[in-house]
């Protein structure tokens, strides 16, 4: 199921991709479950697959800003700055949408969304497939993304053609989408992209809007999470809760940017003030909460700053739905 990246997988994974099949490939955020986004039938497929929505627009990869005009139509000056300053890189567009791309790809809406992955294996994997990629995250919707191709297989198993192995993700949260919101660039998820640097890029203010009515990839209220309840707490009430929680016989762990000394606690993960290591470990931490049998993960956000800003909002999506085995305990 999984294959190293070399010539030969690459070479395969085009094939399967043009023969209608769904191939799960590396990218510099999460790795994505991909399928040719011009075969309705493939792309029926991921939304099966994923459990998805069918509103649930997806996201066309790319191999170059080239092809942005296979996809979209009237294409903003700010847009193609934009691509030209952060492509190939973890930044999404939302534009308008040509005629041709399917309304699945879509969700049915006049616009569609599209990006560059910069990771090499995915660009080699662009180049011999040779079109759009619709590539949503490899897991199960809603779920926590896969930063590592064992992440993949054990979310999805066979249900997937193939699994490319480029290695663990190097950002491991997902893309920056911006979009033009009433003629007015909108940062609609923060991701390792911020809006200040696009402000830069544009030379003009930037709108934040995480609950804007344009429908996107990933800004569910309740999106990332693990089976485990997450709990936001701050780093000054953190020690008391975990004890207060373990005194009640649950299972605790907790998760900050910086170390916090806590009793009673079953495992404490932090990333010595490393925001970029806090982004990169963060999926797996959570998968980690539920392999370690917790009922409840005390958080921490860390300073909404940089890249602090799109761990706190994955956090945030996260703990807005509560863990079926934490709810079990709630209720007993």
């Amino acid at each position: 199921m999984i294959e190293p990246a070399d010539s030969e997988s690459i070479r395969r994974a085009a094939e399967l991709l043009k023969a209608g099949g769904m191939v799960a490939i590396p990218t510099e955020t999460v790795y994505g479950l991909a399928a040719d986004a011009s075969n309705p039938e493939a792309v029926a497929r991921i939304f099966t697959t994923k459990g998805r929505p069918a509103d649930h627009p997806l996201i066309v990869h790319i191999e170059s800003a080239v092809q942005l005009d296979d996809w979209a139509t009237d294409v903003p000056n700010g847009a193609r700055q934009l691509a030209d300053a952060f492509w190939p890189g973890p930044l999404t567009l939302i534009l308008k949408r040509r005629d041709s791309v399917l309304d699945a790809v879509t969700g049915g809406m006049d616009t569609v969304a599209i990006r560059v992955p910069s990771h090499p294996v995915t660009q080699e994997i662009l180049s011999a497939f040779g079109g759009g990629l619709a590539a949503p995250s490899a897991n199960r919707f809603g779920r926590v993304s896969p930063t590592t191709a064992e992440n993949v297989e054990s979310d999805l198993g066979s249900d997937v053609d193939l699994i490319i192995d480029g290695g663990p993700c190097d950002i491991g949260l997902e893309s920056t989408i911006v979009a033009w919101v009433q003629g007015q660039q909108t940062v609609l998820r923060p991701g390792a992209i911020s809006a200040d640097a696009i402000a830069r890029v544009l030379g003009c203010d930037v709108t934040t809007s995480t609950g804007a009515t344009v429908r996107a990839p990933g800004m569910l209220d309740s999106h990332y999470a693990p089976s485990t309840m997450l709990e936001l707490c701050s780093a000054d009430s953190i020690q008391q809760r975990a004890a207060a929680l373990a005194a009640d016989g649950l299972q605790v762990g907790v998760l900050s940017l910086e170390p916090v000394a806590v009793i009673g606690a079953k495992v404490a993960w932090h990333s010595h003030g490393d925001i970029d290591l806090c982004a990169r470990s963060l999926y797996g931490h959570l998968r980690q909460a539920d392999n370690e049998g917790l009922d409840v993960l005390l958080v921490s956000l860390p300073p909404e700053t940089g890249l602090g800003v799109a761990v706190a909002d994955r956090l945030r999506r996260a703990a807005h739905r509560g863990g079926p085995k934490a709810r079990r305990q709630a209720d007993q």
